[in-house]
């Protein structure tokens, strides 16, 4: 009888096991988290290949095509936010206009803005000052002199993202030795800052790389007007690609560049020096800004709720060009200001230019 009954609990323990194993491995069927890799860094097993090198300025041949001037004005009021560099006769232009102390001004209208186009003046056909769903790009530094920082810097994107408007689009590139997306397009928050808890900052900064990444991927973008939102400490020191490759693919993309420099009082290498002017020059030249809050991380999501702001406030003029040569060229753009009586000084921002069509 003894043994009849050790034998029974030997094969319960038996049914036991295998129930157990097959609810482990049915769980890992369904994709259930498993607790010991919880906390493994996204950014070591990187599955996003490194973006193709640009493409010349005369490829346009997926871009759309507006023909006709009371159709160009119709389509354009349906696209406010249109990027530059399309394949259309209505040229948009997003513009953000601050004051001496760099705050940002609201409540102007057409008849304060004037545009030429390689030096030609044209005439505003269209213009908004609405706030449209906008495709966001986030580029993360994930490198290891982001460890004191990153709480703050994961912080100010939540309130970026928070504060834009419920309709956009962003995902998430985030770098350290190679860049990667480590959150694809979507509108839901919480689902980026559930990925976010699974960083951890650490090797080096190939920032350029992430750059070019972030410019590549908008490309799938499901908005016309598009925005990369960059938060970085320092400058690069393990990219392929070099900044006049970059500077080029950031022309030919039409997309507004915004930074938030964590950048210490004290740069050990001539990388890190270079940094804050390499993110300087990619922001003016698209209309965007950089944002310098140094090695004091108290003030950035502050900066991050200024910059969602700006976003949603934009200008956006529209003209159809008076000379319209389908050769591809670089046409630089002029935007000026005549303020209401009363104002101080403004500054206007705005990117240097755009392709002409190339047919």
């Amino acid at each position: 009888m003894r043994f009849s009954m050790g034998r029974t609990k030997r094969v319960g323990c038996i049914r036991l096991a295998r129930v157990a194993l097959a609810l482990a491995l049915a769980a890992l069927a369904l994709g259930s988290p498993v607790p010991s890799r919880a906390q493994e860094n996204p950014l070591g097993n990187v599955q996003t290949p490194t973006p193709p090198p640009p493409k010349p300025p005369d490829s346009e041949a997926s871009k759309p095509v507006i023909e006709g001037g009371d159709r160009v004005v119709a389509e354009g009021a349906a696209h406010p936010n249109a990027r530059l560099r399309v394949d259309v006769n209505l040229v948009q232009v997003p513009t953000t206009v601050t004051d001496p102390l760099n705050r940002l001004v609201t409540g102007l209208e057409k008849e304060n803005f004037s545009v030429t186009d390689d030096n030609v003046p044209q005439t505003i056909r269209y213009f908004s000052s609405q706030d449209a769903p906008i495709t966001i790009g986030v580029v993360l530094d994930l490198s290891g002199s982001m460890t004191s920082k990153f709480t703050r810097a994961r912080k100010a994107l939540t309130v970026f993202l928070r504060t834009s408007n419920p309709q956009d689009e962003f995902f998430v590139v985030g770098f350290n030795d190679r860049p990667s997306v480590i959150v694809d397009y979507t509108s839901d928050v919480d689902d980026v800052e559930a990925r976010m808890v699974m960083l951890k900052p650490e090797n080096r900064t190939a920032l350029i790389d992430a750059i070019y990444l972030g410019v590549d991927h908008l490309r799938q973008a499901r908005y016309d007007r598009k925005a990369l939102l960059i938060i970085s400490d320092g400058g690069d020191n393990r990219s392929r690609y070099t900044q006049n490759e970059l500077e080029r693919v950031v022309r030919e993309s039409g997309v507004q560049i915004y930074s938030i420099g964590i950048f210490d009082n004290y740069a050990p290498s001539p990388e890190e020096q270079l940094g804050p002017e390499l993110l300087k020059q990619i922001c003016e030249r698209t209309g965007g800004r950089l944002f310098n809050v140094g090695s004091d991380t108290a003030d950035l999501a502050d900066i991050a709720e200024r910059i969602s702001d700006e976003l949603r406030n934009e200008y956006v003029l529209g003209y159809s060009p008076s000379e319209t040569k389908h050769d591809g060229s670089w046409r630089k753009l002029k935007v000026k200001l005549a303020p209401p009586p009363g104002l101080p000084p403004l500054t206007v921002h705005f990117r240097e230019g755009y392709y002409a069509p190339s047919q």
